[in-house]
């Protein structure tokens, strides 16, 4: 297990109006680990971690990629994969169109070639001329992971990603983020499923009143130091 930090969070602080999410939020996930975050309905999971994409940005605090400060811009982006509790596949492209302009956008050579193989280790060469209304739910999130994956990210955030798969499908995704944490990726993502965090997660994470803690860890003897906060 490599001692780099793939993810440090620093003081990350978020409200919404007077209603205060996160809390002077620390911690830091190290490259190749694999870490849940669970907490009751309404905790701030998925707040948390579009802050660690940066698909929000914190009122307080920062959250860095490698020891780069978290932003949008193209050449940072290409280290992470976001999957969202909402799939936001453009409903005027085919799956197929979808996973292409995502792989430009990410620099990948051969886009259409690279959407091609995605689609088919996603099962969902049959659907690949389909607009994504035309999907089920669990395709559509399918079809959102594949995206989040054809970049070959180092990092992966995955917001619930095994909400609405079906039996098979929960078995596929667990195999294949297995097989990407085997690889010595950095995955961390929300679940409620006990039996699916145990599967996947060496860390644990809850976050309960806008603040995090650590509820286990497999693969550190004691919980890793926390980042300073950010003055």
């Amino acid at each position: 297990m490599s001692t780099r930090a793939a993810i440090e969070v620093r003081g990350v602080t978020y409200a919404f109006g007077r209603q205060g999410v996160l809390r002077d939020v620390s911690f830091a996930v190290l490259s190749g680990q694999s870490v849940a975050i669970r907490g009751a309905n309404g905790a701030g999971k998925t707040t948390l971690l579009r802050c660690l994409a940066s698909a929000i940005r914190p009122q307080a605090g920062e959250v860095r990629w490698f020891g780069q400060a978290a932003t949008s811009e193209p050449a940072t982006r290409r280290l992470v994969g976001w999957v969202a509790h909402e799939t936001h596949l453009y409903s005027q492209l085919t799956v197929h169109e979808n996973l292409t302009f995502a792989a430009r956008m990410c620099d990948v050579p051969r886009p259409a070639g690279a959407a091609e193989r995605w689609l088919h280790n996603v099962g969902l060469w049959e659907q690949a001329n389909q607009l994504p209304s035309r999907l089920s739910r669990g395709m559509r999130q399918r079809a959102a992971i594949a995206r989040a994956m054809l970049h070959n990210p180092e990092i992966l955030l995955l917001d619930e990603p095994f909400s609405s798969l079906d039996i098979e499908g929960k078995a596929w995704l667990l195999d294949l983020l297995g097989k990407i944490r085997d690889q010595g990726r950095t995955i961390c993502f929300v679940a409620h499923d006990r039996e699916t965090v145990a599967q996947l997660a060496q860390r644990v994470l809850e976050l309960h009143s806008g603040r995090v803690r650590e509820v286990e860890c497999r693969t550190c003897g004691t919980p890793p130091a926390l980042p300073a906060r950010v003055a």
